[in-house]
């Protein structure tokens, strides 16, 4: 089948188009709060192949541009939404003149006539922060879909390409996108009461039956490397730190146009706060600002230290100084050069100092790495480590959007890792030496904290996997 044949089959289907959805509308329902999940609402959002316009409709865009080579299907989605913006033309060659935030492609790739020369048509509706959400029938699926079309279960279509995940992200990777996370959902589409419920909600999200999800979800970001060099934050909780605070000024290299450093003291008993004070006065030249936090934890006073801060880049640099000050411009250099968005410290690739770690959090650390993997579906050594960067215009939106998770996390690390996983930002890891203390001891209590980890991970499962 040809491309004029395909256009006039699917010009032909718009008239059944409505009946079929509605047949179908557990499918198309799981659908859509999927891509809800992944796409604030509010965002600049791109439809390639957006037949009808509900899906595009679904997640809510602030402004939303459908494109479809078939003018039935375009006359009934501008009936249907006229409150959005729908093209008549192929993706393959269309001219596009405006970037968007989010460019969406579901049930797609299987019709395309040429799917390489699609995505890298989409480079040019991309800017270097785009999100591209790709899904896809699941290859295991083709004898029941084949059946189903037969019984009557679903709209018949043309021939189709079968593409693996694999297939996509390589011909992502040829068109100049990086793919961030890949995900299968939905294992009921038509609607059984409970077991639907049940299969799509949890069975299919465990590791055992991942693989027999009908829906393949692939999300991907353009792979550009940023020149610039920005302005850098560098936040300092600390509470009893008082032996670490001018080490913490003297061991961090100069790097980024501008530099600043906020220390952030919490309710200390060892003079913390005096010496905060006495180093800022001794360090002009520093642009150090110095803060008591308002609240109790780690986790608020990291949040308090951001909102003061006025640097490109947010750096936390714990006060112990177990993550090595002289190792920040490793992290500031994969965030500049677009390798990650998120840059999360590694502690767990070099030998450590014989007390840096006892054995017991060396284990604990281990585990949560591989379950927040799962859970994240972007790999993660150490959840754990202190020292983390992104980008503040990501914080922004993190916080903007903290009350999807709530104000759970007295730590900040899990606040921040979740709040970038729901963004689909690009987790990188850089391996740092972990040290021992110089000074003062742990404040971290391995078997209470544990547990509270514990409910933390539970209630990400649920938030990020299980929704």
């Amino acid at each position: 089948m040809n491309k004029e044949s395909r256009k006039a089959y699917f010009d032909a289907a718009a008239g059944n188009i409505l009946r079929w959805r509605k047949k179908n509308r557990s499918y198309h329902r799981l659908l859509e709060e999927y891509y809800s999940f992944f796409i604030p609402r509010g965002s600049k959002v791109l439809e390639l192949g957006s037949g009808t316009g509900d899906l595009l409709a679904a997640v809510a865009p602030e402004y939303g541009v459908g494109l479809d080579f078939s003018r039935e299907m375009i006359t009934l989605a501008r009936q249907r939404h006229p409150e959005l913006h729908f093209v008549e033309a192929d993706a393959e060659d269309y001219h596009f003149t405006e970037k968007f935030d989010y460019i969406l492609l579901s049930d797609l790739v299987g019709s395309l006539w040429d799917v390489q020369k699609v995505f890298e048509n989409m480079r040019n509706a991309s800017h270097d922060r785009t999100r591209i959400i790709i899904s896809n029938y699941n290859y295991l699926w083709e004898p029941l879909i084949q059946m189903g079309e037969r019984l009557g279960f679903k709209q018949k279509q043309p021939l189709q390409n079968w593409l693996s995940v694999t297939d996509i992200r390589s011909i992502l990777t040829l068109a100049g996108f990086e793919t961030i996370r890949t995900e299968k959902k939905i294992i009921f589409p038509k609607n059984v009461p409970l077991l639907s419920w049940l299969f799509n909600r949890y069975v299919v999200n465990l590791p055992i039956f991942r693989g027999i999800g009908l829906t393949n979800f692939i999300i991907a970001r353009p792979a550009v490397e940023r020149n610039a060099f920005p302005s850098v934050t560098l936040v300092v909780p600390a509470r009893n730190e008082k032996g670490n605070i001018e080490n913490a000024i003297l061991r961090t290299p100069e790097f980024g146009s501008f530099q600043e450093f906020i220390f952030v003291e919490g309710n200390s008993l060892d003079g913390t706060w005096e010496e905060m004070l006495r180093v800022k006065a001794a360090y002009p030249d520093k642009n150090i600002r110095v803060i008591r936090q308002t609240g109790k934890g780690k986790g608020n006073a990291v949040r308090e230290g951001f909102e003061q801060a006025t640097g490109d880049m947010l750096f936390i640099l714990d006060a112990d100084l177990t993550t090595p000050p002289e190792d920040m411009p490793k992290f500031y250099d994969a965030l500049r050069k677009n390798r990650g968005e998120f840059i999360n410290g590694c502690r767990l690739v070099y030998p450590m100092e014989k007390q840096a770690m006892r054995f017991l959090n060396l284990i604990a650390n281990k585990a949560f790495g591989l379950i927040f993997s799962y859970l994240l579906g972007q790999s993660l050594k150490d959840t754990l480590c202190g020292t983390k960067v992104l980008l503040r215009r990501d914080y922004e939106i993190i916080r903007d959007n903290r009350s999807y998770f709530g104000d759970f996390d007295p730590f900040g690390d899990f606040d921040l890792l979740f709040g970038a996983a729901k963004l689909n930002l690009k987790i990188a890891e850089v391996n740092v030496r972990y040290k021992e203390r110089s000074y003062g001891s742990t404040q971290i209590s391995r078997f209470k904290h544990g547990w509270l980890l514990i409910r933390m991970t539970v209630y990400a499962a649920r938030k990020l996997k299980f929704f």
